[in-house]
């Protein structure tokens, strides 16, 4: 897509590459680029020749070293960009978004540099990357879900720790804890990333769509409410034409 200042968007055989192109400032994250990621968002999102999205960052020292505090306090008023983050909240569309997300994260990975790769399903880290919320070291909290988003992917403890101290973890210790699902050297971190993508390629949307939809609120319920929904999604799945169509082929193929 042309016209965008602070990212790269590009489509490659079903995959969505969004770049974080702000290398100059350690691809820290301001109002335009924020605009222009929900844009990149909405257009993969209709898009019916993108199955899987993948987030990474420019230059050689960060995914992202979170938001731009250049910017902090320079809006027009409290009001006004509340209205504004209301109505194009990025992190609530990522968070409901149905398709696969994917981050490649290299570097820093600091508050909102951090917590846009938690609004997705996979994250790959380079060996040399470094996540953390440090928002306390500057009299600030986390204002992209971090503290609701980090203790739902890592233990409790290991989340009151990131937040409270702004100490960052290292790739292993994100590793050791589940921050990221894989560690890569520096040079395969995007071919790791695009592996992984186009192995979610090759299932059936519809299926990712629903796994997506009840992981997603299945653990916020109790259990016999889960199981509920568990079998609600899996009844629009079977009355799907496609989807049994899908499942037949690949039944046959194994058998």
């Amino acid at each position: 897509m042309d016209g965008f200042q602070t990212i790269v968007f590009e489509k490659d055989a079903g995959l969505a590459w969004v770049t974080l192109n702000r290398p100059h400032v350690l691809n820290a994250i301001n109002l335009r680029m924020r605009d222009e990621l929900w844009e990149a968002a909405h257009a993969a999102l209709y898009d019916p020749d993108v199955g899987v999205v993948v987030f990474r960052g420019a230059g050689d020292k960060a995914f992202s070293a979170g938001a731009d505090i250049s910017e902090f306090g320079t809006a027009p008023s409290y009001v006004e960009a509340r209205r504004a983050r209301q109505q194009r909240d990025l992190w609530a569309l990522l968070h409901e978004f149905p398709k696969p997300l994917v981050a490649a994260i290299h570097g820093f990975a600091l508050g909102a540099g951090v917590e846009l790769p938690l609004f997705c399903d996979l994250r790959i880290a380079a060996e040399d990357a470094r996540l953390g919320l440090p928002e306390v070291n500057l009299g600030y909290i986390p204002s992209a879900g971090g503290t609701q988003t980090m203790p739902r992917t890592v233990p409790r403890g290991v989340a009151m720790h990131l937040v409270l101290t702004g100490e960052p973890l290292s790739a292993q210790e994100a590793l050791r804890w589940g921050l990221v699902h894989r560690v890569v050297p520096r040079s395969e971190l995007y071919a790791e990333a695009e592996r992984l993508a186009r192995l979610l390629l090759e299932r059936p949307p519809a299926v990712l769509r629903l796994v997506k939809a009840a992981l997603r609120h299945g653990p916020d319920l109790p259990l016999d409410e889960a199981l509920r929904l568990d079998g609600r999604l899996a009844r629009r799945l079977l009355a799907d034409a496609d989807a049994r169509r899908s499942l037949a082929a690949r039944l046959a193929g194994e058998g």
